[in-house]
């Protein structure tokens, strides 16, 4: 038994979907700060080209476009590292028992929301391609492009928080 490692030897495909979902949510935090490079890079390109005389297009909406794929695609891994925000204080107070239930609760309504967030993004973006809907800015362009990575990202956290709520619920003994 490896240090973390929750799932016996029966499991051994779990322990394979496992550390591949893991590489997704590394490989999901790369790209998002990819995008958040993108972000910086657009931004300066704006402030180099007010300085120099000349307007490049779209740039803020490009920047923005990158904010929410940066977003959205980091979502996974900050959950997956145990970055987001956490309310303890019934967590610290309880037993063993009712803090796994509290677990098990958060971690179910967690998956639901995130679930339903999901399903609406990937519908949203389906419509937008069927549409062929447009952005309203400087650069008119496909909003479906930008929202791949938005409905993306938020599908990729589902499967994390999903694969945390399973790891929990398999889980014997101490959290």
């Amino acid at each position: 038994k490896k240090k973390g490692r929750i799932i016996k030897r029966p499991f051994f495909m779990l322990c394979k979907i496992d550390n591949y979902l893991k590489t997704l949510y590394r490989l999901s935090g790369y790209i998002a700060a990819i995008f958040l490079i993108l972000v910086a890079t657009f931004i300066l390109t704006g402030i180099a080209s007010r300085i120099f005389g000349f307007y490049i297009r779209g740039l803020a909406e490009y920047s923005g476009y990158c904010m929410a794929a940066s977003s959205f695609l980091a979502l996974a891994y900050t959950f997956g590292e145990k970055g987001h925000i956490r309310i303890t204080l019934f967590l610290e107070k309880s037993n063993k028992n009712i803090r796994r239930l509290l677990e098990l609760w958060c971690l179910s309504i967690a998956t639901f929301f995130s679930g339903f967030l999901s399903f609406y993004f990937i519908k949203m973006l389906i419509i937008s391609f069927n549409f062929q809907e447009r952005s309203e800015g400087a650069d008119e362009i496909l909003i479906w492009i930008p929202q791949v990575a938005v409905a993306l990202g938020s599908t990729i956290f589902f499967i994390c928080v999903l694969h945390n709520f399973i790891l929990l619920v398999l889980k014997k003994g101490d959290n």
